[in-house]
């Protein structure tokens, strides 16, 4: 009986140790990974990133060849940290901050210990990096940016962050990613795949070969290049009208959607944020509070639509029927409203106004009585205005366009439900928002925004979503940037806002900016500039807005043009916007004298009123 006893015990406790053995081999083992075999190093091949190329095939951006010094901090042994940071010109400070970020970031896993060494740092390291055990050095592509124009539209390329890395495990410490522009929204085209080298140590730590033969080895895929809807020649000329000037010019192909400009100024070389710099010149350009040069200001600046805004509220009146071509009246420098006759000035120079001359010398008092003879139809005032509200949204406003631009600002179109908690005591009406008429107001929009409003005017009731993608290296762009976006205005209410607006040109607001062989349709108008200082809020110099296309039978071009404090919609930006059409289409300007007034104009004293009691900087860069 014992030994039946000693015999079951042994076998029982080796059946329990098989058993065990055989969970912890087979499932709660973790599966073998190459990547985390401490006995094979693993080094990164970087593709070439895609080139970018502009809608006349210019390039635009490329490569050229960079060295980074890699770490791999588990293999680093004694280093003779004097003549390691006198070799790459670093203090011991960041030697030390590096070992314990990369440290910590894995032991071992490769991460870059210092970017960009030049041609001659790397001649003069190569020879001695042996020598430092746990250090190597790796090549891969630097951005090369061809031209000094378009650093908003192209973007830049940076390190990424651990945000970037947790949200893509493509990406390691030490890679680039896009950052802004082009860059970021077509970042996954751009970058291709990386390819990576496996390397067997002995058990001395050495480097004895390619691991299994290199059957596991992949080699980089280079990024597909682009090519872009941006006019490099008509986007440079635009950044210098705007020399010495805060604003945008955005700039639209009316058939297809296709961004041909978008300006940002005052703009800066692409090339600053590439190299060893890019961390001290991207932290000046951030900090120049004035100028805001890092902002792109044709999509983030928001800032009432003014006088321009007045075309979709014509539109929208003849639509309800509220008025028609023949409606007339009477203007005299003023509109009355209200029980307790408040007035609206006009400047329009007073008499009878109907729709085309309400348009062409910009009449307030017409615009307000069309307003409120939309809103006050049937007296159902919250119905009417919310019909109203998603009219003026079908243009495009008051959204983010559902572009491929990596930022935007949504702008402001109201509701009924916002003026219901705006006005919770009173029961508000077309004359407690009346300056919504003329764009004032709690309406807010974009650049981009105004220039794809009248692209719809342009086209007669249709946008095309605004895009800057052209052509995607073997692939095909989205499909929904060739659906027309219906508006739902009867084309025969467009024809007569059109004479209107070619009215401008002819008699009115803009009959200075006529350009000879091109008939243009535009709509200038200003924009209340409000800011505080010390406290308190001040009212400073209007922004300058025009609108524009040209031809008018054939539109090729419709643009948006906002000047920063540039005084009235005409002075400005309604020559920048003529100048900008002329160089489209005629590749050439006739008039040098208005072209050289605009170029050598500086606003700077007007960008420098909220600072003139404070320290302030403007950069040069």
């Amino acid at each position: 009986m014992r030994k039946f006893l000693l015999f079951l015990i042994v076998i029982s406790t080796s059946l329990i140790f098989i058993l065990r053995l055989f969970y912890l081999q087979v499932y709660a083992s973790e599966p073998y990974s190459i990547y985390e075999d401490n006995a094979i190093r693993k080094v990164f091949t970087y593709p070439k990133r895609g080139y970018i190329y502009d809608r006349n095939n210019n390039l635009l951006v490329s490569n050229q060849p960079s060295y980074d010094v890699m770490i791999i901090p588990g293999l680093v042994k004694k280093v003779d940290t004097l003549e390691f940071c006198k070799l790459l010109k670093i203090s011991k400070e960041y030697f030390d901050n590096k070992i314990e970020k990369t440290s910590r970031y894995s032991r071992r896993i490769p991460s870059v210990f210092l970017a960009h060494l030049s041609k001659e740092d790397y001649g003069f390291l190569a020879e001695k990096i042996r020598k430092f055990e746990g250090f190597y050095i790796q090549k891969r592509n630097l951005r090369q940016y061809n031209t000094k124009i378009g650093a908003n539209v192209l973007g830049y390329v940076a390190e990424v962050n651990r945000s970037n890395i947790e949200k893509d495990n493509y990406y390691s410490q030490g890679d680039i990613i896009g950052k802004q522009g082009v860059e970021l929204s077509y970042e996954k085209y751009l970058r291709g795949e990386k390819g990576i080298k496996f390397i067997q140590k002995d058990r001395f730590n050495r480097d004895i070969g390619s691991y299994n033969d290199g059957i596991n080895d992949k080699t980089s895929i280079a990024g597909n290049d682009l090519t872009i809807t941006i006019d490099s020649e008509l986007q440079e000329y635009g950044e210098l009208l705007m020399t010495n000037k805060k604003g945008a010019i955005v700039a639209i192909e009316p058939n297809s959607g296709e961004l041909l400009t978008l300006v940002s100024a005052p703009s800066y070389n692409p090339n600053l944020l590439v190299g060893r710099d890019r961390s001290k010149n991207y932290f000046e350009l951030y900090n120049d509070s004035i100028y805001r040069p890092l902002i792109d200001k044709g999509l983030l600046s928001t800032f009432p639509a003014g006088s321009p805004f007045k075309v979709i509220v014509g539109l929208i009146a003849l639509k309800e029927n509220a008025i028609n071509e023949k409606s007339t009246i009477f203007c005299g420098g003023k509109y009355i409203y209200g029980r307790n006759k408040k007035s609206m000035k006009c400047h329009c120079g007073g008499g009878y106004r109907n729709i085309y001359n309400a348009i062409s010398e910009s009449c307030n008092s017409y615009f307000a009585d069309a307003y409120r003879k939309t809103i006050t139809k049937n007296n159902n005032i919250s119905e009417n205005f919310d019909f109203w509200s998603e009219d003026v949204k079908s243009f495009g406003l008051g959204n983010y366009l559902n572009n491929d631009l990596p930022i935007g600002k949504k702008g402001m179109i109201p509701t009924s439900e916002f003026y219901n908690r705006w006005y919770p005591d009173f029961r508000w009406g077309p004359t407690t928002n009346l300056s919504n008429s003329i764009g004032q107001g709690e309406i807010l929009v974009t650049p981009i925004q105004l220039a794809n409003m009248i692209a719809a005017v342009a086209n007669k009731g249709y946008y095309y979503t605004p895009h800057i993608i052209k052509n995607i290296e073997g692939d095909t762009i989205p499909k929904r940037f060739s659906k027309k976006n219906i508006i739902d205005i009867e084309k025969e209410y467009f024809d007569i806002i059109e004479e209107g607006l070619s009215d401008v040109y002819k008699s009115g607001t803009g009959k200075f900016l006529n350009i000879p062989g091109i008939e243009i349709c535009g709509k200038s108008g200003t924009a209340e500039n409000f800011t505080k200082i010390n406290g308190n809020k001040t009212q400073l110099t209007d922004h300058s807005i025009f609108v524009a296309y040209a031809p008018k039978n054939k539109p090729q071009i419709a643009i948006a043009v906002l000047v920063e404090n540039g005084y009235y919609g005409s002075t400005w930006a309604g020559r920048i916007s003529s100048l900008m059409i002329e160089k489209y289409l005629k590749r050439e300007i006739t008039n040098s004298r208005i072209e050289n007034l605009v170029i050598t104009k500086s606003l700077d004293d007007e960008y420098k009123k909220p600072y003139s009691n404070k320290p302030f900087k403007i950069n040069s860069l």
